[in-house]
């Protein structure tokens, strides 16, 4: 616009001297624009043209220019004149600006809004030639969504080719656009392209396992569209690089040719699938799926031949597709036990199922055990490998092939098993289908065969020598050789045997009572105790208990009396050394023998020294032995020794327990002032709280035997043994937890009681507290020269220090005359704090 069609106001006039001065000032120029902000629109634009005159390669001014000329046609339709006015800014300012990418960009978006498609895409390849490559990535992200935003696949295509050159890492996103377009085949070479690539890094966060499983999902889906790729070769490599996911691109594969409308084909790949895979979830994927493909395959049929009429040609054909779907769901087990073995080869449980698989298939059953005895092997089998050979013998045995049958178990004796049992059990079969078919000669043979001694000897355990070198010390081997001799043989070849497996030291405890048995049948006695004695020495405690046991129980039973010194020799023998768990039975028999053939004090000599000698558990038991055979043998009265050791040596509850019965018997025999010793005694270790009947029972005894006193002194014993238990928390806890059955678990084992005690502390010291004897302000007196009828008259007083002694003062312990009981009785110390036999027993007692 002419110079002279320009007005000015008066507020313009400063920005116009300034401007004047200073024409190459941008600030001038920006304030004067500034201070026009709310003028008209064509006034605003000369005012810039004016700047932009004066100063074209001013990078501030010509984008505020665009961007004010965008503004004013941003409601405007995009056929109005005036946008392309505002292009031609645009194209005036690139002239200056071409290295700016703003400028670009909002020229390119601004073309982008008017649907100029063919110049918009002109102009984005403008800007990727002017701008520098660093500058390019801001331009693309606009180019592409430009391009996918119109129906132009091949323009979008021809885009992202060249995009990739720049970006090769964003192939992800072109293989999504193509897909999208339908192009399958070149977003399978770009996939496959990817794959192959070992440094490429997802922008999906995808691992190379997943853009496998994508490319071979598009190439089973689709194999008519993708024809520049090898779907099957591809699917093949993708097997041998994962092999944890070889059921899905089994399935992929035959899937592949499903599509194709190659049927065979993909039945072949799946039988191969089957046949290879190692694991069950891979089997449990190909089989669903063909087990799927099959239905399809018949339903697709029957479908076909319900449109287009029945033939005969039909029938037959799905008829041979129902006998194949049939077969292939009968071969599942196998299949599946096919896969178990190629995980593990040598195990032997799956070899034993697969043959059981097959009953009533001779010729498969055969395969499969001479796969099996040729496949395992003895160093890696998972059970026992000689039970193949053993079943693969029983198997023609059954079926009546005799020598076939030996000839398989005599291989089966030559092979290097890890262990020398492994072999013993061939050998031992062996010989048992000898015996099954009556061969008892051959039997024998076959055992003295195994039984030999090799030309090269090695010990039982040295596992580097060969197992058919360790065989000779076998016990499993010898001992059915014994059997054998026993029943077949000579008395002379089976003591042969016999001494042979003692001389080898490999015999059993067990083996040396057969040998002694077999003897002791033949009436060779002394040759039986011999063995026995033969045994004792191979043997130590334990396992020679056994031998003693039957040893001694044979002698005496043999000879009685006749040869006691002899018989003892040998009880003292077995005696030494005993362990306290073995000696009770032997001490029994010793002491039987003393009473029926020797003497008695022996035998009394003998309960004593096995109270001592057995465990701590069976010492009561012991006593009660020793005690019954001391009242049958001297007398009742001699067992008030082993009465009184029994109280010392065994525990509280069992100590109580006997105590109760020596007062009892000193009760039947008449002597009171024992028994109520005895009670006096036993009162020391019976807390009132926790042995009620204790006390009970002396109770009735002051009753039926007694006097107001001495009931009178027991009912002070009780309150004076409750006060010392009362003062002695722990002891109290300890003998409560006995009396509830928490001293042992169920093993038998003690329980911790200083844990129990932790426990029950509190509750324990409360209670302690409450029953301690309170103390009274007041403490009364008695005179010692008081008469009888000064003290009952004593007792008619209130007096409020009188001790409390609960229901014990019943109508029970009232005379018949309805006298009350002495107030105090006399303090027997001696029977609460010493021995029951120290003080107060009678001098006639001591």
């Amino acid at each position: 616009m002419p110079e002279k069609e320009i007005s000015f106001e008066e507020d313009d006039l400063q920005f116009e001297e300034e401007i004047l001065r200073n024409p190459y000032s941008v600030k001038c120029w920006m304030r004067y624009i500034e201070s026009k902000g709310s003028a008209a629109a064509h006034t605003l634009n000369l005012i810039y043209e004016r700047a932009l005159k004066e100063l074209p390669g001013s990078y501030k001014l010509w984008y505020a220019y665009l961007k004010q000329r965008r503004k004013q046609v941003k409601r405007r339709c995009i056929t109005d004149p005036a946008f392309e006015e505002v292009n031609n800014c645009h194209e005036r300012a690139l002239v200056f600006m071409h290295k700016m990418p703003r400028i670009w960009l909002d020229y390119c978006q601004f073309l982008v809004d008017q649907c100029k498609i063919t110049r918009t895409r002109r102009t984005f390849d403008r800007a990727l030639r002017a701008l520098p490559i660093t500058q390019h990535y801001r331009v693309w992200p606009l180019y592409l969504r430009f391009v996918r935003a119109h129906p132009l696949p091949e323009t979008a295509v021809r885009v992202y080719r060249r995009y990739l050159k720049l970006c090769p890492e964003n192939a992800e996103e072109y293989i999504e656009y193509l897909r999208s377009i339908d192009r399958l085949d070149e977003a399978a070479s770009r996939l496959a392209a990817i794959v192959n690539q070992d440094d490429f890094v997802s922008k999906e966060g995808k691992s190379n396992y997943q853009l496998w499983q994508e490319l071979c999902t598009l190439l089973s889906q689709n194999p008519g569209s993708i024809r520049s790729l090898d779907s099957a070769a591809i699917i093949r490599g993708g097997l041998t690089r994962f092999t944890d996911q070889r059921g899905k691109l089994w399935c992929a594969l035959a899937e592949y040719h499903t599509r194709s409308g190659h049927f065979e084909k993909a039945r072949d790949v799946y039988e191969e699938a089957i046949q290879t895979v190692t694991t069950v979830r891979d089997f449990t994927q190909v089989f669903d799926s063909y087990a799927q493909f099959e239905e399809s395959i018949i339903a697709a049929k029957m479908e076909t031949v319900s449109e287009m009429g029945k033939e005969e040609d039909d029938d037959l054909d799905l008829e041979l597709r129902l006998a194949r779907f049939e077969q292939l769901m009968e071969r599942r087990p196998v299949l599946l036990n096919g896969v178990l073995l190629r995980q593990n080869p040598h195990n032997i449980h799956e070899w034993h199922k697969r043959v059981q698989l097959y009953q009533g298939k001779p010729r498969e059953i055969i395969n499969t055990f001479t796969e099996a005895v040729q496949t395992v092997n003895p160093a890696k089998a998972t059970g026992k490998p000689h039970t193949l050979w053993v079943a693969f013998a029983k198997f023609y045995e059954d079926n009546g092939q005799i020598d076939d049958a030996r000839a398989i178990l005599q291989r089966a004796t030559q092979v290097q098993y890890t262990h020398v049992d492994d072999l013993a059990a061939v050998w031992c079969q062996f010989g048992e289908m000898e015996l099954r078919h009556e061969n008892y000669e051959e039997a024998l043979s076959i055992l003295r065969k195994a039984t030999a001694v090799p030309a090269r000897k090695a010990e039982y355990f040295d596992a580097s020598e060969p197992v058919q070198n360790r065989l000779y010390k076998s016990l499993k081997v010898w001992s059915m050789l014994a059997d054998l001799e026993e029943s077949l043989g000579t008395f002379k070849s089976t003591k042969a045997v016999y001494d042979r497996i003692v001389d080898l030291r490999i015999a059993t405890p067990q083996i040396i009572i057969n040998y002694a048995f077999f003897l002791e049948e033949h009436n060779y006695f002394e040759e039986s105790f011999k063995a026995y004695e033969r045994g004792i020495a191979l043997f130590r405690w334990p396992n020679v208990y056994d031998i003693w046991s039957t040893y001694l129980s044979k002698f005496i039973a043999r000879y009685g009396g006749k040869k006691l010194e002899r018989a003892r020799d040998l009880f003292e023998q077995a005696l030494d050394g005993c362990p306290r768990k073995f000696a009770k039975n032997i001490f029994l028999l010793y002491a039987k023998l003393e009473e029926e053939h020797g003497l008695a004090r022996h035998a009394m000599a003998l309960y004593e020294r096995a109270t001592q000698a057995v465990e701590p558990g069976e010492q009561y038991e012991m006593f009660n032995i020793y005690i019954k055979r001391a009242a049958e043998i001297y007398g009742v009265t001699h067992t008030r020794t082993i009465y009184e050791r029994a109280i010392e040596i065994l525990q509280d509850d069992q100590a109580r327990e006997m105590c109760l019965r020596f007062a009892d018997m000193e009760c039947k025999l008449g002597e009171i002032d024992r028994a109520r010793a005895v009670y006096s005694y036993c009162s020391q270790m019976c807390d009132p709280r926790l042995t009620s009947g204790f006390w009970q029972t002396w109770r009735d005894f002051e009753v039926r035997h007694g006097n107001e006193d001495t009931l009178r002194e027991m009912l002070r014993v009780k309150r004076s043994v409750q006060a010392k238990y009362n003062t002695q928390g722990t002891f109290l806890v300890s003998q409560r937890l006995r009396a509830e059955g928490g001293g042992a678990n169920e093993e038998g084992k003690e329980v911790d009681e200083m844990q129990a005690l932790e426990q029950r502390a509190a509750v324990v010291a409360a209670e302690a507290e409450k029953d301690k004897p309170q103390m009274k302000e007041k403490i009364l007196f008695v005179r010692s020269d008081a008469s009888r009828t000064e003290l009952a008259e004593l007792t008619l007083q209130n007096n409020p220090d009188e001790i409390n002694i609960g229901d014990e003062d019943s109508e029970e312990d009232m005379e018949p005359d309805g006298k009350s009981l002495v107030e105090r009785a006399r303090l027997l110390s001696g029977l609460i704090s010493g021995r029951w036999k120290e003080q107060y027993i009678p001098p006639y007692l001591k």
